[in-house]
């Protein structure tokens, strides 16, 4: 019989231009480019993602410092529908500097949300803001001070 576990691998956000948007995961948000790479004709993206066959996609797979191949970007070119209302998925960063990834962001061109207080379960209190990339795909970044 087979051991049960599981392990988180990655999210997986498509995207319409892969460059564009390492503009926000990389120059915004700190990703690292593992590798990007593209998709093969029998990839399984196409039926999951329900992507149409004849359409070339390709996808890059990206680190933290301290995490490899946590997040995707699959490349999808061409016209998206808009993002439903209320959105589905959300990526959660914890950051360093607040401040300084909104701003890129803010600089990038990207939408930001108004800054929220976070209240953990446990009574920490810290900030988080909520990014949209330039598909409309949802981040929040947080920080929580370390208690003094």
């Amino acid at each position: 019989m087979a051991e049960q576990y599981l392990r988180f691998q990655r999210g997986n956000y498509v995207v319409r231009d892969i460059e564009k948007s390492l503009r926000f995961y990389r120059d915004v948000l700190g990703f690292e480019v593992a590798f990007i790479k593209d998709s093969p004709d029998d990839s399984y993206s196409y039926p999951v993602f329900e992507i149409e066959r004849s359409t070339a996609i390709r996808f890059a797979v990206l680190n933290t410092a301290s995490q490899q191949r946590v997040m995707a970007l699959t490349e999808v070119p061409g016209d998206h529908p808009e993002v439903a209302h209320p959105r589905r998925a959300a990526i959660v960063l914890e950051v360093g500097d607040v401040d300084a990834v909104v701003s890129a962001a803010q600089e990038a061109g990207c939408h930001v949300y108004e800054e929220g207080e976070l209240l953990t379960h446990d009574g920490r209190s810290g900030r988080e803001v909520g990014l949209l990339d330039y598909d409309g795909n949802l981040s929040v970044i947080y920080h929580i001070p370390p208690a003094s």
